[in-house]
């Protein structure tokens, strides 16, 4: 699968450009970007990259057949759109939406030009979040009664698009949206109450606390973009727990391991050798031409989007 990138971002670089090579039916050939500049370590990394001065340039390139999003929040559904108009198939960062309803669009979309859409949660295709799930289950630790994590980062850049409320910007939308999906994920559970208390900086979420209830369970997360990162996910039942330390970003924010103590026992799995990333990128191919079904469709999208859309509504202004 050929594939082209729209927008020279940060992610795009140090991630998914190295994982399409990495990935076995993948190759990155094109890159757009109206900032000829910051395409250059973009060729460093793949020799012979076409790099073109716009858009919809890429979009028209019959030789292009997948186009990866990591554009400003406030862009993705629009160029989504564009893309699988295009007969592209599209991977686009999340959040891929700034409303639940907006992806909507997407599902017609991708319904009417048979092209697959979805949402880069690289974290869907981790087998760590493989193995609690099976864990849950087969309720190792018993019934799960809460589910409690955080992720935090340093972001001090006022400049930086994460600061613009009228570009999506947000912890929550950022960051926030892990705790979420991978719960969700794991349990295959939808919350039935939300509620939060968010300080907030010019229309935009700084820090977040968060507190949800759903079917036989309880949870609470915390998420931040001015605070030293961390990330955790504990899942807490009537016989035991299961941890993970790096449950979003394994080897960045420290070993991936998940603990798990049940039955008067401890247990620890590694998972430090996994490129969630590159997984992501196989799956995604592998469902665009045989029709598998991809771990995050965009119905899942959704409920995850509507998850953040009440958390966002439940706050003060």
């Amino acid at each position: 699968m050929r594939w082209g990138i729209l927008g020279a971002a940060r992610i795009a670089l140090t991630e998914l450009a190295p994982a399409i090579q990495l990935a076995r039916g993948a190759e990155l050939c094109a890159l757009a970007t109206r900032t000829p500049a910051r395409a250059t370590p973009f060729r460093e990394l793949v020799p012979g990259l076409r790099v073109l001065d716009s858009y919809d340039a890429l979009l028209d390139d019959p030789d292009i057949d997948a186009v990866y999003i990591p554009l400003p929040n406030h862009l993705h559904v629009a160029w989504s759109l564009r893309a699988a108009e295009a007969g592209k198939h599209v991977l686009c960062e999340k959040p891929i939406a700034l409303a639940a309803t907006e992806i909507d669009q997407l599902v017609a979309a991708r319904d009417r030009t048979g092209r697959l859409i979805a949402e880069a949660f690289m974290v869907a295709h981790h087998p760590q979040w493989a193995r609690v799930r099976s864990l849950l289950d087969e309720c190792v630790i018993g019934p799960l009664e809460h589910v409690e994590g955080c992720f935090t980062y340093t972001n001090r850049d006022h400049a930086n698009i994460r600061y613009q409320a009228d570009m999506g910007g947000g912890g929550l939308r950022d960051v926030g949206v892990y705790p979420c999906i991978t719960t969700r994920m794991a349990t295959g559970q939808e919350p039935t109450r939300l509620r939060s208390d968010i300080r907030w900086r010019n229309g935009v979420d700084m820090f977040a606390r968060v507190w949800a209830d759903f079917p036989g369970f309880s949870m609470s997360f915390y998420c931040g973009m001015m605070q030293t990162r961390r990330q955790y996910m504990t899942f807490h039942g009537q016989d035991g727990w299961l941890h993970l330390s790096a449950p979003f970003n394994g080897q960045v924010y420290g070993d991936t391991v998940l603990e798990w103590q049940a039955g008067g026992q401890a247990r620890i799995e590694r998972f430090n050798n996994v490129q969630q990333y590159t997984l992501m990128i196989e799956n995604f191919v592998t469902s665009a031409e045989t029709g598998t079904p991809f771990a995050c469709p965009l119905e899942f999208s959704r409920g995850n989007q509507a998850m953040i859309d009440a958390i966002l509504a439940s706050a003060d202004p």
